[in-house]
């Protein structure tokens, strides 16, 4: 048996982490580094999927609501406007393999990062 993703346990509270939204599947949290002035982490609750490929062959219908709580969290926070990246293995970025999509906002002009 594995033991949960720091992910799960900030959602269920084992870690602190600062909780921006919270649906039946997915969840959002500010990220501990972050790149943008609005750089949150969308999650579904489920640890089945280690990345953006296994989660768009497995529950499309999950990936669709990643990307609609990050619409929302951009609505609320960035004037509707945002990026969305998902590091999909280690040589790209991934450090945790429970998939997770980067929502950022507020990049000023020019700016743009690459996690």
């Amino acid at each position: 048996m594995t033991s949960p993703s720091i992910f799960t346990r900030i959602l269920n509270g084992d870690i602190p982490g600062e909780i921006l939204l919270d649906t039946d599947r997915v969840f959002a949290i500010r990220d501990i580094n972050p790149q943008a002035p609005l750089h949150a982490l969308v999650i579904p609750k489920t640890e089945q999927f280690r990345d953006v490929t296994e989660l768009a062959d497995g529950d499309p219908a999950l990936l669709a609501e990643i990307i609609a709580a990050a619409k929302q969290l951009a609505d609320e926070h960035a004037n509707g406007e945002y990026r969305l990246i998902f590091n999909n293995g280690a040589s790209a970025g991934q450090s945790v393999f429970h998939v997770h999509a980067h929502v950022l906002g507020n990049i000023e002009e020019g700016d743009l990062v690459g996690l």
